[in-house]
């Protein structure tokens, strides 16, 4: 049965769709200055360029929500997700893997990005989708709506229905990263249904209730160059996590964390992983 691994890859995928667009040659100084840094995974493309606006941080901003920043210009992109050990179940892995595209100029008009969710990589198996649009609002700011975890299968899913949410994204400008045009300081805040709302059918045999709290939120901090450290509320339970881009020259990022860090849902703590690499498609 999936669990909360498909909320992690559902973030991973919109997290990796931004990673390595690039902008337009039409744009102006100003509009490079933020669409080069749309997203949490974003790679600063030019040192020469004047920024006179801060994005997010060229390292992922959290692994367990869905960040305010979508994608800008075209990508495809795949990631690999998993928890260790699954929520009452006894020393078993849960892995999910996702693929998809993101298209779109977010401070013009909108960027959508779409992927398709594989819930069972040991076998091929089990399928769901995910629908993003963003949009950046101003210097540092973005929202972002989303259906995730569309069509999954009832028999396979401990949570069926879509998920829906919306979330705002703040790069604060007063902080700068040790990456040019970068925020070291950044955090989101958002409510969604589904994932962020409703506990397992196991959390409600334990009697931990039906509802969770809808409301999910993170705070991101560059410790060293290209690495997070994040505080992550996911709307049911306290998550930490570490995110890198290890390689400079190379869009590859990695994501070590540890969820469940309360009782107020499951019955463990559980650490998860994540890994997402993206192809950049705009000329």
């Amino acid at each position: 049965m999936i669990t909360k691994t498909a909320r992690y890859i559902a973030v991973v995928a919109i997290a990796v769709c931004a990673l390595y667009a690039l902008p337009a040659s039409a744009q102006n100084t100003f509009e490079q200055a933020i669409t080069k840094k749309f997203d949490s995974l974003w790679i600063a493309k030019s040192m020469s360029t004047v920024q006179t606006a801060l994005g997010p941080n060229d390292a992922a901003t959290g692994m367990m929500v869905p960040p305010g920043w979508g994608g800008s210009g075209t990508a495809v992109f795949g990631g690999l997700s998993g928890t260790y050990p699954e929520e009452y179940r006894d020393n078993k892995l849960d892995l999910i893997a996702s693929a998809g595209f993101c298209a779109g100029d977010p401070v013009k008009y909108v960027n959508f990005a779409a992927s398709v969710n594989m819930t069972s990589p040991r076998h091929l198996t089990n399928f769901s989708g995910n629908f993003i649009v963003s949009r950046q609002l101003s210097t540092g700011n973005s929202i972002s709506a989303g259906a995730l975890q569309v069509f999954a299968s009832a028999q396979h899913s401990d949570a069926p229905a879509p998920t829906y949410y919306i979330a705002y994204s703040h790069a604060v400008q007063w902080l700068p990263s040790l990456t040019p045009g970068c925020s070291a300081l950044s955090y989101t805040i958002g409510v969604g249904n589904g994932r962020f709302l409703d506990k397992s059918p196991d959390d409600i045999a334990a009697g931990k209730g039906k509802y969770a709290t809808a409301v999910f939120g993170s705070v991101s901090y560059e410790i060293i160059k290209h690495t997070n450290v994040s505080a992550e509320w996911d709307g049911q339970n306290l998550g930490v996590s570490l995110t890198t881009r290890p390689f400079v020259k190379s869009p590859f990022s990695i994501g070590l964390g540890a969820d469940n860090l309360t009782r107020y849902t499951g019955n463990r703590t559980s650490m998860v992983f994540s890994v997402g690499y993206p192809l950049s498609l705009t000329k």
